[in-house]
């Protein structure tokens, strides 16, 4: 199994090609800080298999399975340790499988039927004087800012944008969008190109940066009682989110019978194939934050918390009195989980980004087109890998936070970006030339035995879903809620 020469000392990578499923878990594990023993509780059928699972030069199989393993373990590990320190049940997550919930958004039928995915209408790559930039045109005011910076009206068509991107220099361009345009745009860029930005250099060699913000009692909730087959019932999660990364961590916690409030704006427009598939799970209400009551009942709300998981950018929220000071001085032993493109440190800190922006920026697309050799321009990943990959890490860093607090005390915060993703991703190294293409997708539900489905009746219909990939011994993992419109639920917490 080869790799590329880009994963060298150079370029601030550390040098993971070697490393198995087994190696990246363990890295990330010991890194924040978690019971290394744990680690013998682990099966993973498939491991043997170092191959490409879904085309792609880069190992996108392997840290599948890396993440879907290091979510059960750490949701087996809170179990063990409310349970009065039993040893960690035994997880079980396929290789195959994995790598099929990483597209779960894509394989979904509701009433038999699968709806392909919203395509950009303005979007997608456009070429600029020098070459090209991705716009991300996901919700309106993406699509008036970019307008806006072109000169253009809102009836604008495709076409009217591209005419201007070419009058354009794609960082120029990138510039003007993200930092005085509000608007989501990046240039095409290689890796070598990447890597000389300093924001490249400010984003951390593990995808999941852990802390205490604040010392305080070590011990549980008292709604975190023993004796459940439910490893995470009694947690209460608030989810200020959107699109795909941060819903991800959201509806792992749930599967694992965390009480998950999801939050969306009144102000923001339905996303239906994606708002369903990540609603699983939890409870959904609206509100917004720019008026008073609503604002109130979100704080009561992260009164009584124990996790608040936000997935804007770094510091966006504090002008609305959610910083992680206030939070901290709302609720002394809240865990916050931070979800954001780039990181908290760096030049980009403050930019918007999102799972195929960050792909068209630090090179991903490029190298995954010249691996391909089909004369393309830019090649995107066959999933949402950043994005699933930041989720199930964001859980990790949650459930990691959930039992050092359990046993040192106060308030943690986790961070983990989309970009930090990327770079972990990419210093697994990538397949030789073609050799990572040379295998079957999994891009419709035909595709894939009904084994790896379930079907429930949702607030939508009858909706046939990809199964959780993980099992753990003794445990019930499952999503007790089904998908239901946004704004279906009271502002209030379950009994437990």
């Amino acid at each position: 199994m080869g790799s590329t020469d880009e994963s060298t000392p150079s370029n601030g990578l550390v040098d993971r090609t070697g490393f198995s499923v087994r190696d990246i878990i363990r890295d990330v594990w010991i890194g924040i800080g978690l019971p290394e023993t744990a680690l013998e509780s682990l099966i993973l059928p498939g491991e043997e298999d170092t191959g490409p699972i879904v085309p792609s030069s880069f190992k996108v199989g392997t840290l599948a399975h890396a993440c879907l393993a290091l979510a059960a373990l750490s949701a087996s590990q809170v179990h063990a340790l409310r349970n009065g320190g039993i040893r960690v049940p035994n997880i079980t997550v396929t290789r195959r499988h994995a790598a099929i919930e990483f597209k779960s958004e894509r394989l979904y039928r509701l009433a038999g039927v699968n709806k392909p995915l919203e395509h950009q209408s303005l979007g997608g790559l456009h070429r600029t004087s020098d070459g090209y930039v991705r716009i991300h045109d996901g919700f309106p005011n993406h699509v008036k800012a970019i307008l806006g910076v072109l000169g253009l009206p809102e009836d604008a068509t495709r076409e009217d944008i591209a005419q201007k991107t070419k009058n354009w220099a794609s960082i120029d361009l990138e510039t003007t969008a993200t930092v005085d345009g509000n608007a989501a745009a990046y240039a095409l860029r290689s890796t070598q190109q990447w890597d000389s930005l300093p924001q490249s250099k400010a984003i951390g060699n593990l995808p999941i940066a852990l802390k205490q913000l604040a010392p305080g009692e070590r011990g549980w909730s008292s709604r975190m009682h023993p004796d459940q087959t439910r490893p995470l019932k009694g947690l209460r999660v608030v989810e200020l989110s959107r699109v795909i990364a941060a819903p991800v961590s959201g509806r792992t916690l749930a599967v694992h019978g965390a009480d998950v409030l999801w939050v969306t704006s009144p102000n923001l427009p339905d996303l239906p194939s994606l708002d369903r598939e990540f609603s699983r799970g939890k409870r959904t209400i609206q509100l917004d934050i720019h008026k008073t009551a609503d604002k109130r009942k979100l704080l009561e709300l992260i009164r009584t918390c124990d996790v608040f998981i936000q997935g804007y950018r770094p510091n966006s929220l504090a002008r609305h009195g959610l910083s992680p000071e206030e939070l901290v001085k709302a609720n002394s032993n809240i865990i916050i989980a931070n979800l954001s493109a780039f990181g908290p440190q760096g030049p980009w800190s403050g930019r918007r980004g999102f799972d195929s922006l960050v792909q068209t920026c630090s090179g991903f697309n490029v190298s995954e087109a010249e691996h391909a050799g089909q004369g393309e321009a830019a090649r995107v990943l066959p999933c949402q890998a950043l994005d699933h990959g930041a989720g199930y890490m964001l859980a990790t860093g949650i459930m990691a936070a959930v039992h050092r607090g359990a046993c040192e005390g106060g308030a943690w915060q986790v961070d983990v970006s989309l970009a930090g993703v990327m770079k972990y991703l990419r210093s697994l190294g990538q397949y030789p030339g073609s050799e990572g293409f040379q295998c079957d997708d999994f891009n419709r539900p035909e595709d894939i035995p009904e084994g790896y489905f379930e079907t429930n009746e949702t607030g939508y219909g009858t909706m046939t879903t990809v199964r959780h990939a993980a099992s753990i011994e003794g445990c019930d993992v499952g999503w007790e809620i089904m998908p239901k419109p946004l704004g279906s639920d009271k502002a209030e917490w379950l009994l437990s």
